[in-house]
């Protein structure tokens, strides 16, 4: 079996979707977690100076769907034919969409555009969350096929990110969407990850 390593800032983020899959598959990962001191220095050696990155049998990887994907076909988390798949990688792109428009605000340095980015995001939220729990619920409780896929563990591990970048809980007023949440992270290998990770700010 191939020896893992992803690399990302020691924070959740976009390592944090990979670190999930790769727990819930059981791997045996290092978890490389760059500080932030010294991302300057790393960032040069990286494929497109950016991460994630996963490096085994040699070779380096990046692209965080790129690399999500290829891990959700190793584990099992796609669906029982073409069409399912279409939908799961969609619904990952979704969350995306989602998740973009919190990444925009966090990134900006100037103070008055944060706030009129941070305010775009929190009004565009409900429209995203509504669409998810009707999909959830009419999939018997995720997201295609009512069976764990990676659209779920991606919807996871993100939700919790725009959680604390937000400062407030979104899923409240989504019951499915709260009771996938909490199923991912019940998940044992899963959850044995979250009990051991390192604490962060985001």
């Amino acid at each position: 079996m191939p020896t893992y390593k992803l690399s990302y800032l020691n924070v959740t983020g976009l390592g944090e979707p990979l670190r999930f899959l790769l727990s819930y598959g059981g791997a045996d990962f290092e978890d490389n977690r760059i500080n932030f001191e010294d991302w300057p220095k790393q960032k040069p050696k990286m494929p497109m100076e950016q991460v994630p990155i996963l490096e085994f049998d040699g070779k380096i990887y990046h692209q965080t769907r790129a690399i999500g994907r290829f891990l959700a076909k190793k584990y099992k988390l796609y669906g029982n034919d073409e069409l399912q798949d279409l939908e799961i990688d969609l619904n990952v792109d979704d969350v995306e969409d989602w998740r973009t428009n919190f990444s925009r605000f966090f990134r900006e340095a100037d103070e008055t555009q944060k706030a009129k980015l941070k305010a775009f995001a929190l009004e565009k939220t409900p429209f995203y969350l509504g669409k998810f729990e009707e999909r959830v619920k009419k999939n018997g409780g995720y997201f295609v096929a009512g069976k764990l896929s990676w659209a779920d563990v991606h919807f996871a591990a993100i939700a919790e990110l725009i959680n604390n970048f937000s400062e407030k809980n979104n899923l409240e007023s989504y019951p499915a969407l709260t009771k996938l949440y909490e199923t991912v992270r019940s998940e044992p290998k899963i959850k044995a990850y979250l009990e051991k990770r390192p604490k962060t700010v985001l």
